[in-house]
């Protein structure tokens, strides 16, 4: 009677499962989507950081050890994958700040992000940014 019993639940639910094969598939493609982030634009300049105590233009007090960054023009919150070409390592900040203010650079890291793609004393290196989705 046990078996029996187990027997028909299966074949009852190996119908539904047949039957949401296709929405599971479908749904299955946008899932690795929203784990692994969109790039919704990228591009390269120059990007230099930043570690003095301020307050910044999103309201947040400032922390240089904070993977955080400032853009011109970015929205507050957006998620930014940083990639210096050279070593092939990248950090991901959070746009919290406005700047840089400086010909041929677009974002200002915080002290922390910059040191995890390049040597502080560099000072400021080429880099391409990824904006995430």
């Amino acid at each position: 009677a046990p078996t029996s019993t187990s027997a028909a639940p299966t074949s009852t639910s190996a119908a539904p499962t047949s039957t949401s094969a296709a929405p599971t598939s479908t749904s299955a493609a946008p899932t690795p989507t929203s784990t692994a982030p969109t790039v919704v634009e990228a591009g390269s300049c120059g990007a230099s950081y930043y570690s003095e105590g301020q307050l910044t233009a999103s309201g947040e007090v400032f922390d240089p050890s904070a993977m955080t960054a400032a853009h011109k023009t970015l929205p507050f919150d957006t998620m930014v994958r940083v990639t210096n070409p050279v070593t092939s390592t990248s950090v991901t900040v959070r746009i919290n700040d406005r700047g840089p203010f400086i010909t041929g650079r677009c974002i200002d890291l915080s002290q922390a992000a910059f040191a995890v793609i390049a040597p502080l004393s560099a000072g400021h290196v080429e880099v391409r940014y990824e904006v995430l989705g």
